[in-house]
């Protein structure tokens, strides 16, 4: 039997960050679900992790895995799915290092993929953006950052990992204010900024102090901003602003929503598609096309450009019969 731990460490260590050229960001989520599946894995087959065979991760297991973190993760299908994505790419791997595992590792490709609901994306409403970038304190440090950090997040449309990885030499502040990102697939994209997010952002670099890291954003103690710091202040913030805004209350907001906000605001603003899958870096538009569907303008102006069929219209007339039985039905019955 082949042991399984030599196999992941060339795969996260070498083919994929070298062979591959994939991202750090990239690995460290593969790297996530494959801690996942070799916890649930150690757990039932009473093992340390280290002592894992590829052997045993057979098709069988691997069906129980994903409907473990179903039901006790509560992880949806979308989730499920792309944890089956992760072991299927590391199975494409394995079948050139181990041969004898071929057939094992053809039963997990049959695994299909589980067919989910598509429902529409969560998205704000420009009252409910202006009322969380109005809650933090702007006679602090960290509420100048906050404003400067969630203006930024909403109005470039920016994924968080994109937020939290912005350099601040790739930042211009001249008379076209504008923002280089490097978003996914390493594609680079350079966004012009509102004057109201320039200087949201000028206030940021006046009080950012003099730090030796390059990333744009600090947490409290001067180190890069996280995802999950990120996460916990807009989370924070939100929570403050349902205060003014009701329809704030009993929600969850995540930084993702505020992308989706820009890329619905400015689909109603230009009504073209392609500059919405340009501005958020969207390598197929069909992965934009999601917000032609929760767009109810869009569905409008259609419905009003068609010229609907000229039917031709009467009047019900009830006949005597109808008439008598109805009467009689209402008649009073005799004393």
């Amino acid at each position: 039997m082949t042991f399984l731990a030599p196999l992941i460490t060339r795969f996260l260590r070498d083919h994929m960050p070298r062979q591959r050229g994939y991202s750090p960001h990239s690995c460290e989520t593969y790297a996530h679900g494959f801690r996942l599946l070799f916890t649930y894995a150690a757990g039932r087959l009473r093992q340390k992790p280290s002592q894992l065979h590829i052997e045993q991760l057979d098709a069988a297991l691997i069906m129980d895995f994903l409907g473990h973190i179903e039901r006790e993760r509560g992880n949806g299908a979308t989730t499920r799915n792309l944890r089956l994505a992760t072991i299927k790419t590391f199975m494409r791997y394995v079948e050139f290092q181990v041969p004898s595992a071929l057939e094992q590792i053809g039963q997990i490709h049959a695994i299909p993929t589980k067919r989910h609901d598509q429902k529409l994306v969560r998205h704000l409403v420009m009252d409910e953006v202006r009322a969380i970038l109005n809650a933090p304190d702007l006679t602090r440090r960290l509420g100048i950052r906050d404003r400067a950090m969630m203006h930024l997040c909403f109005a470039a449309g920016l994924r968080v990992s994109e937020l939290v990885e912005a350099m601040a030499a790739n930042l211009s502040l001249q008379r076209t204010p504008s923002l280089l990102v490097k978003g996914k697939g390493r594609k680079e994209r350079c966004l012009p900024l509102w004057k109201e997010t320039a200087a949201d952002l000028r206030a940021w670099l006046t009080v950012r102090g003099d730090v030796r890291v390059p990333e744009l954003f600090l947490n409290a103690e001067g180190a890069p901003m996280t995802r999950a710091g990120f996460e916990y202040v807009l989370e924070k913030h939100a929570r403050a602003a349902a205060e003014t805004c009701p329809s704030l209350r009993d929600r969850s907001i995540s930084p993702h929503q505020l992308r989706h906000s820009c890329a619905v605001i400015m689909l109603q603003a230009t009504h073209d598609i392609r500059k919405v899958a340009l501005w958020l870096g969207h390598a197929d538009i069909r992965t934009t096309e999601v917000y032609l569907r929760m767009d109810p303008s869009e569905k409008l102006e259609a419905v009003e450009a068609v010229v609907p069929p000229e039917l031709r219209r009467g009047r019900f007339r009830a006949p005597d019969a109808l008439i008598a039985s109805l009467l009689a039905d209402t008649s009073p019955p005799p004393a």
